[in-house]
């Protein structure tokens, strides 16, 4: 009886369709990249919020009035979001 069980466990683990939706899940997983644009999105984010609410601009802040160094960050911040915006399209291509 174990064995039997043992066998029809065993086939549905490998039909295609179970091998199929683990290739997919594999393939969403997020890269470094994808980490790094995600957590600098979020940076920026913040720092907006606190321009809309309390008028501080936290980049400013810390590394001066738009001196090259907050200038940096600020195109960085804007890279990662044109990166983003290419994983989300590559990402809604996949899906359909």
């Amino acid at each position: 009886m174990e064995t039997i069980e043992t066998s029809q466990a065993m086939e549905r683990r490998l039909t295609p369709e179970r091998r199929a939706s683990l290739r997919a899940a594999a393939g969403s997983r997020m890269s470094a990249a994808d980490w790094i644009a995600m957590s600098l999105l979020i940076i920026g984010g913040l720092n907006w919020g606190l321009v809309g609410l309390f008028n501080v601009d936290l980049v400013a802040s810390l590394f001066g009035e738009m001196s090259p160094l907050s200038r940096i960050v600020y195109v960085v911040v804007g890279l990662c979001a044109l990166y983003s915006i290419y994983t989300s399209s590559k990402m809604g291509r996949q899906h359909y």
